[in-house]
């Protein structure tokens, strides 16, 4: 993020909540970085795990947020990063509330992360077609490419949200499975702005690298979400095995 534009006659506190605000947005930041990982060494289900986990839920929330409120205050102002806070602050909210939240348990709440996610979908249409018209095909030094990456998350995000609803709930491998891809793919976001979108804080030797991080979430993301699946057919098959009459 951009350093806040401050006025230089303005009032002294007005500089210190610029700072704070920055500091706030940076260490959040790295907080969440550094817990998201540790969510990723750490046993399932574990009281380590869900201690870093919420860490990284609180992390990650304060740093969307600022995220999203500020860049339309900068000295040029970044529509797409409006967008990517939102998205990411709702994936984590929603994340963390599949496994917190009882099945059946449908309500504001749900309709509002349903409300929410068309509306990433829809701003991302609408700065998208932006980015094309422009002559350089950038919106805010962003390409139009850019925002695609955003209206596919938000698609897959409005459906699940859609069918939770219409299920009243989900539960077991799904429950699982919405959980870990919307805290991953919220991660993956998080990682994509820090080590390529300031790469200028990275040694020149390591910027043709900054890529992996990014890489690497992306690809424990496909595995977990194929060890769920691959459990939950498991245990379907052996139910079936079980509930088969003897011959």
């Amino acid at each position: 993020m951009s350093v806040l534009h401050v006025a230089p006659d303005s009032h002294v506190l007005v500089h210190a909540a610029a700072a704070v605000v920055l500091y706030l947005h940076i260490g959040a930041g790295t907080a969440a970085v550094l817990a998201g990982t540790a969510a990723f060494v750490f046993r399932k289900g574990s009281r380590l795990h869900r201690q870093v986990g919420n860490a990284f839920v609180i992390a990650m929330l304060i740093m969307s947020a600022i995220g999203a409120t500020v860049a339309p205050f900068l000295p040029t102002p970044e529509r797409g990063s409006v967008v990517a806070g939102m998205l990411t602050f709702y994936l984590v909210l929603s994340g963390w509330a599949a496994v917190k939240r009882q099945p059946g348990e449908i309500g504001a709440f749900d309709y509002g992360l349903l409300l929410t996610s068309l509306t990433v979908v829809a701003a991302s249409a609408w700065l998208m077609s932006l980015a094309a018209q422009s002559p350089a095909g950038k919106l805010d030094g962003q390409p139009a490419a850019a925002f695609v990456m955003f209206m596919i998350i938000g698609s897959l995000a409005a459906v699940g949200d859609l069918r939770l609803i219409l299920r009243r709930g989900v539960t077991g491998a799904m429950r699982l499975a919405r959980h870990l891809w919307r805290m991953t793919v919220a991660f993956f976001i998080a990682a994509n702005s820090l080590f390529l979108g300031q790469q200028q804080l990275f040694p020149e030797a390591l910027r043709g690298w900054l890529f992996l991080p990014a890489l690497l979430i992306l690809g424990l993301l496909l595995y977990w979400l194929g060890h769920v699946g691959y459990s939950a057919y498991r245990r379907r098959s052996r139910s079936r095995a079980l509930a088969a009459p003897s011959p």
